[in-house]
């Protein structure tokens, strides 16, 4: 468990080193509040005292900042030749592929926390119902984890931060659209283990206030499956 913390907060300290933390921080924080506030929120307009509007902006948000800000999580570190030098020390591969992913994570969760008074706020307001808003957070968390755990296995299968930023969007694609579009034109069966590989169904039954085995399984399995595959490519770089 040393090595993994000892990576996740070197990989922290870096994401702040480099400003990235700060610009992703600002950007999420000021597309989620005004969307959520100013621009078509249910909460004013409606006056209803939920979080939907913000969950949905955040959920497109965060799929396009995560690729982001995994790209670099072993890109970089291939192409710096420091990955080999890491590997050298007491560290291994499970503890290097979770530390990163763990980095990432927290920064996710540093900027949802910042959201917080928003729910403080609808509380002030109204009567809100309050498993939905913690289920709704507890989605994003999940889907947070998933899209990291994808975009640190692209990010280690190159050294080209651009490539592995554009593979984790395409791949993401599929989960977050595509398989929805598909199982839209499909019906039986076929449509539902297409349906069911959607991503946005997994979430939506979560933010709606319903936390179903199902719906952990899919979210575990994604994210087991990417760090597992991150490992194995870093495995065979050795």
């Amino acid at each position: 468990m040393n090595g993994i913390w000892t990576i996740a907060k070197k990989e922290l300290q870096s994401f702040f080193d480099s400003l990235i933390a700060y610009i992703m921080l600002v950007a999420f924080l000021g597309f989620s509040g005004f969307f959520t506030w100013l621009y078509g929120s249910d909460i004013f307009l409606v006056g209803q005292a939920n979080l939907r509007v913000f969950f949905s902006i955040a959920y497109w948000t965060l799929f396009f900042f995560i690729p982001a800000i995994t790209m670099r999580l072993l890109a970089e570190e291939k192409k710096t030749g420091t990955l080999e030098l890491l590997l050298t020390k007491s560290i291994t591969d499970r503890q290097l592929v979770i530390g990163k992913f763990l980095s990432a994570l927290v920064l996710i969760g540093i900027a949802l926390a910042f959201t917080l008074p928003y729910y403080i706020t609808l509380s002030n307001i109204g009567n809100v119902d309050h498993g939905a808003i913690l289920t709704g957070y507890l989605g994003l968390i999940l889907m947070s984890a998933a899209y990291i755990s994808i975009g640190l296995y692209t990010s280690s299968i190159t050294n080209n931060q651009i490539v592995a930023f554009l593979a984790a969007l395409f791949i993401g694609l599929f989960f977050h659209i595509i398989f929805d579009v598909l199982a839209s034109n499909f019906t039986g069966t076929l449509g539902a283990i297409i349906s069911s590989l959607s991503l946005s169904v997994h979430f939506e039954s979560i933010t709606r206030g319903v936390v179903d085995s199902k719906d952990l399984v899919y979210f575990l399995s994604i994210i087991l499956g990417g760090i597992a595959l991150s490992e194995m490519t870093i495995a065979k770089r050795k």
